[in-house]
């Protein structure tokens, strides 16, 4: 009976986090009050907060500042908006308080970012619902029956570079997250010459470095990329080949969108289409679900 009312306590709890969460995405445009928060999460001020900081390790309002000049530093990627209008835009009353917060997350002034505009560690906002689900192997929230369909798409990669952060001991993405942190997706997320989103690495025995393991995180860039990488990162050379990509149905649940998946790769025949794996080309890719829960991977493969 404890043992029962134990996990009933830690379910409110995470459906708590998970309901500010939510409120702070939809609404990290406008002002923000701890009033508001406790009011998604059904709580009271304090004990909200509290339980902010106990599951997720920082309060909801360095988890907004996060966001917000995360959200910042996308927009100088992609834009020559002013840093003054930039810096009312993101909750700041003036442009040095902004410029200060920047460069204190990010190790480098919003200005010269703008300019150059390297991997830098945004804020990923991971669901702690979702985590939850995933590394306690929860049933999913949905038990509507969910299509069990995929795409298959190939796609054609010239030699081009791959940079990876390199684990040891890991063999999945909880294992890798535990050995190195998770700061590698925001960090990969931010490089805007990237290929697609960042994925964690199945690598064939060919690029597996002494002292390292089978699991590494990384995207592909062009061959020409030459900007600085993150201390820690290394980049590679990829010979050119094909990328078979697996995308699933859409789901409600993304543990369920990923084991679905991965059941239908599992009984996929790719020499009925002429193709057989060729794992020793490039390393297996797990890109996770994308925004609406549709899981993705992609492997190599070569003519037979």
């Amino acid at each position: 009976m404890l043992f029962y009312s134990q996990r009933y306590l830690m379910k409110e709890k995470i459906t708590a986090v998970d309901r500010m969460q939510r409120y702070i995405a939809e609404h990290l445009d406008e002002d923000i009050s701890l009033d508001a928060l406790a009011g998604a999460a059904g709580y009271s001020k304090y004990h909200a907060a509290r339980l902010f900081k106990e599951l997720l390790g920082e309060t909801p309002f360095e988890t907004i500042r996060a966001m917000r000049l995360t959200k910042a530093a996308q927009s100088l990627q992609s834009s020559d908006e002013k840093i003054a209008e930039l810096a009312l835009d993101s909750g700041f009353d003036s442009h040095d308080g902004f410029t200060k917060a920047f460069a204190k997350r990010f190790a480098i002034t919003p200005q010269k970012y703008q300019r150059e505009t390297p991997a830098v560690r945004w804020f990923v906002p991971y669901s702690i619902l979702d985590y939850y689900q995933l590394k306690e192997g929860a049933e999913p929230m949905s038990k509507e029956q969910n299509s069990r369909t995929m795409t298959v798409t190939a796609v054609e990669r010239t030699t081009r570079k791959l940079i990876l952060l390199r684990g040891v001991k890991a063999t999945d993405y909880f294992s890798f997250c535990e050995e190195v942190g998770c700061d590698w997706e925001g960090m990969l997320n931010s490089i805007a010459e990237k290929f697609d989103s960042p994925a964690i690495l199945t690598l064939p025995s060919n690029l597996i470095t002494q002292g390292t393991g089978n699991t590494a995180a990384g995207v592909e860039v062009p061959l020409d990329y030459d900007k600085p990488i993150p201390d820690g990162y290394e980049i590679i050379k990829l010979s050119p080949c094909t990328m078979l990509y697996f995308q699933g149905a859409q789901f409600e649940d993304f543990c369920e969108a990923i084991d679905t998946l991965w059941e239908l790769m599992e009984g996929y025949e790719p020499t009925q289409f002429g193709w057989e794996y060729a794992d020793e080309l490039a390393p297996y890719f797990n890109f996770g679900t994308d925004d609406s829960i549709r899981a993705k991977m992609a492997k190599p493969v070569k003519k037979c």
